[in-house]
């Protein structure tokens, strides 16, 4: 009898301890919650209670398994097996804990300055995302090197490991000469401020926002959903555009193509009216001029603002079309044409002043050919 309750004594009140402190726990965490609304951190820590209890669990079996006197031939390896649990557990706590501390801080950074200073916030957040990357990595690696050290064959290999460490280092950098330059990359750009989650680049002619930044590659979303993963040595090695570097204030720019005669005046208003109405623009500034003439055209350019890259391509897309629709509604003679008519033809070669009739002239030769003007001639 006794060999049937004392193992039944060990797990159960193992189990039944974990579940009593893990609730205890747990209930402490949700009022603490519940009384602290302005800070995350203990809902964030309550994430961390599955490998909480694990480690509890293992920790208390582990302690106590000796006197279970279960499956004593086989006490070293359930022993170990306990050991290669607590340290697992362990591991994954610490990484959540560190998550929670590091999220925290960033969300209360995020609050106090994002109105003031938005580049700002997104490069914090471009470098919490890699630390923590960095520290889940660092931890996974003590852990695992730690159960390794937990098999006797492991570390009577340490010494020779060790004395060999610096040629398998120097092979292994050979190899992974790519990866190292990404990875290095990647600690660039988190604290050297070149690029950060949530810029809008522009890179190989493609246009989008910054998604994901990691150690070795770089994510970013383009306007059409498409989603574009490049090496992050790319953005330390080649030139690319970053319309959020600085203030995310951008002037956009609207070219039309119009005839000679177009009312640049009443363009000028009517662009005003268009920006007026627009509730993308950001009533900072605008202007319209003539840029470059041809002889059919003139080229008229317009200048416009708004508060970041998204909101300027509202603005240009409206004004553009706008613009079009009035000019045809109201200046239809102000569009671009083709002018065609008859040529005015050069004196006869027999010098007596007359010239033959349209009609004896080749059709070829009674096209319009253009007079330097851009008009028909007389």
């Amino acid at each position: 009898m006794e060999n049937l309750l004392r193992p039944l004594i060990v797990v159960g009140g193992s189990v039944v301890l974990t579940l009593v402190i893990g609730w205890a726990t747990d209930f402490l965490l949700r009022k603490a919650d519940e009384r602290h609304h302005e800070t995350p951190l203990w809902g964030l820590l309550r994430r961390g209670r599955i490998p909480y209890m694990l480690v509890l669990f293992a920790a208390l079996l582990r302690g106590s398994y000796d006197e279970a006197d279960l499956l004593e031939s086989r006490a070293e390896g359930v022993g170990r097996t306990l050991t290669l649990i607590l340290i697992g557990s362990a591991a994954w706590l610490v990484i959540r804990i560190a998550s929670a501390i590091v999220e925290t801080s960033y969300s209360r950074y995020a609050h106090a300055r994002a109105q003031r200073d938005p580049a700002r916030v997104r490069r914090v957040r471009t470098q919490v995302t890699l630390i923590m990357r960095v520290v889940s990595a660092v931890v996974g690696v003590v852990a695992a090197a730690t159960m390794l050290l937990t098999f006797p064959a492991f570390r009577a290999a340490g010494a020779s490991l060790l004395a060999s460490a610096g040629i398998l280092g120097i092979v292994a950098g050979v190899a992974a000469q790519s990866t190292l330059s990404n990875m290095f990359a990647g600690f660039q750009i988190a604290f050297g401020d070149m690029v950060r989650i949530g810029d809008t680049v522009v890179v190989d002619g493609e246009w989008g926002t910054v998604e994901e930044i990691t150690l070795t590659f770089l994510t970013v979303r383009t306007w059409d959903e498409r989603r574009i993963t490049m090496p992050v040595s790319y953005f330390t090695s080649k030139p690319f555009e970053n319309w959020s570097r600085g203030t995310p204030q951008m002037t956009g720019i609207v070219f039309w193509h119009v005839d000679h005669s177009a009312p640049v005046e009443a363009m000028r208003e009517k662009l005003r009216d268009i920006l007026r109405e627009c509730p993308a623009w950001d009533g900072r500034d605008y202007s319209l001029t003539v840029t470059d003439t041809t002889p059919n055209t003139m080229q008229v350019r317009a200048l416009v603002t708004a508060k970041d890259a998204d909101d300027i391509w509202t603005v240009r897309v409206t004004v553009r079309e706008e613009m079009i629709r009035w000019l045809t509604r109201e200046h239809p003679y102000s569009l671009p044409r083709v002018n065609t008519a008859d040529a005015v033809l050069p004196p006869s070669p027999g010098g007596n002043g007359h010239r033959p009739s349209p009609e004896a002239v080749p059709a070829q030769q009674r096209r319009y050919h253009g007079n330097g003007s851009g008009r028909p001639g007389h």
